[in-house]
């Protein structure tokens, strides 16, 4: 079966080296024709992945007529997703999201998005603790590849598996969706909380209570309890809140230290409303989310957010 990557930033060129790996051929669309060219010549990852050279199996191209009848894995943000999936005319064997998030048009997860958009392929979202330089690298990295059919995860997991890069299947699709999309809003407080120097043990309750709220909200929204406790939700928010290679992390870092934010693709900040939003709708309290939310929207600033936190009463654990 044919294996294509849409996307040619770090996590998209990234995957692609890791599937090329044993002399595998991988296509990786690139939208831009010039760095395309420059990629396919060069033999080089962009800028956006430096030092990493790409095997002889990558075909680079933008021409989106060579996706056709691929799996195509969707490396792009979330929010370029639903635009981009109309943009290809070709056919496809199955589309595998890697975006983490909630489109903000449409509500939809990025799974809901697939079978929104293009009816025709099989859905599915590969999700989980990962940083691109590290599968880049073929270092150990452990991910989710999660479809609503046994039989369709399967095949993809035997398709993407390499001896680096391992996948465990779900079909929780719901629970790997929003396990992926809720830990950026929480890795942002984390970062907030480092950022405005209030110590690791602040960070550690950030961590837990947010993954009280992650669960809250994903089991209210029929997500499984072994899903969540796994890598695509426990392993993933872990991850995210603990590393300075978290671009969502980093971002919440800036606005807590008062420093210039990056402007780097950061989900969480899309992410935050619409979740709040949606809890609010079914009647949940989700306070530290909440308050993110504000924050990121101008309402609070870091100061009175962390004192109205502290304010609020103690309850059972």
């Amino acid at each position: 079966m044919k294996t294509a990557v849409a996307g040619a930033g770090a996590f998209g060129t990234a995957l692609a080296i890791a599937l090329a790996k044993g002399g595998r051929d991988v296509t990786l669309f690139c939208r831009d024709p010039a760095t395309a060219g420059q990629m396919a010549s060069t033999r080089k990852a962009s800028h956006r992945l430096p030092g990493f050279d790409l095997p002889d199996t990558v075909y680079v191209t933008s021409n989106a007529d060579t996706l056709a009848d691929t799996t195509c894995l969707l490396a792009m943000p979330m929010q370029t997703m639903r635009s981009a999936l109309s943009t290809f005319d070709s056919p496809f064997a199955a589309l595998v999201a890697c975006s983490k998030g909630i489109d903000q048009t449409t509500g939809l997860g990025p799974v809901e998005l697939i079978k929104a958009e293009r009816p025709d392929a099989v859905p599915a979202i590969l999700t989980g603790p990962s940083f691109a330089t590290d599968i880049a690298a073929g270092l150990p990295t452990a991910l989710v590849i999660a479809s609503e059919n046994d039989a369709d995860a399967t095949r993809l997991q035997d398709l993407l598996t390499r001896p680096a890069l391992r996948l465990y299947r779900t079909t929780d699709v719901t629970g790997a969706e929003l396990g992926g999309a809720l830990k950026n809003v929480i890795a942002l407080a984390a970062g907030i909380t480092v950022g405005a120097g209030l110590g690791d043990s602040a960070r550690a309750s950030v961590i837990a209570r947010g993954f009280a709220e992650l669960s809250r909200f994903a089991l209210a929204k029929g997500a499984k309890t072994e899903t969540l406790h796994g890598l695509s939700g426990l392993g993933d928010l872990v991850l995210t809140c603990t590393s300075d290679k978290s671009r969502n992390f980093s971002f919440g870092q800036a606005l807590g230290s008062g420093a210039a934010r990056p402007t780097q693709t950061t989900e969480g900040l899309a992410t935050a409303k619409p979740v709040v939003d949606a809890a609010r709708a079914m009647g949940l309290e989700l306070p530290l989310m909440s308050t993110v939310a504000d924050v990121v929207a101008g309402k609070l600033d870091i100061p009175q957010a962390i004192t109205n936190l502290l304010a609020r009463p103690v309850g059972k654990e």
